[in-house]
């Protein structure tokens, strides 16, 4: 007999770090920005970037980025900066800045800082939804791309 699980053992499904009136917010946010992509990816998306943010918060010094897709929901997360702020004091501790990359707006060692972030994010207890990690962030309205404060504190 086979079992199917929805998610592994012993991990926690991002959104709950949210709350549903948070995560409906985000989730109109990405969908209002973002046309292209329907509310459940958004919803998705909102839950990886909660599980980023929290990931990130818990490994200063590691240089980890968001894929382009999660990047959409860590944006639509730091517009709400009320929400955001406490997200990151209740959640991590301390404030997860958004820091962008050199000018040319590519992460040295793409494929490597993709499975670093996830691993990171695994590691804090986190589903990773897989087809939402695809390719590396491009910020091109910050004119580079995005990563986690790697500074402590």
């Amino acid at each position: 007999m086979t079992i199917a699980l929805e998610r592994p053992v012993g991990t926690t499904d991002p959104l709950t770090l949210l709350g549903d009136d948070l995560a409906e917010r985000l989730t109109r946010r990405v969908t209002t920005d973002h046309p292209e992509i329907s509310e459940a990816t958004a919803r998705r998306i909102v839950g990886q970037a909660a599980a980023f943010v929290a990931a990130s918060g818990q490994q200063p010094g590691q240089l980890l980025a968001p894929s382009r897709l999660v990047d959409h929901g860590w944006h639509a997360f730091i517009l709400h900066t009320v929400d955001y702020a406490d997200f990151c004091r209740r959640i991590v501790g301390r404030f997860v800045h958004h820091v962008p990359t050199d000018e040319d707006g590519q992460l040295p060692h793409a494929a490597q800082t993709r499975e670093r972030t996830l691993t990171a994010i695994r590691t804090a207890g986190y589903t990773v939804d897989e087809e939402l990690w695809a390719k590396a962030a491009d910020c091109n309205q910050c004119h580079a791309g995005c990563h986690d404060s790697p500074k402590s504190g």
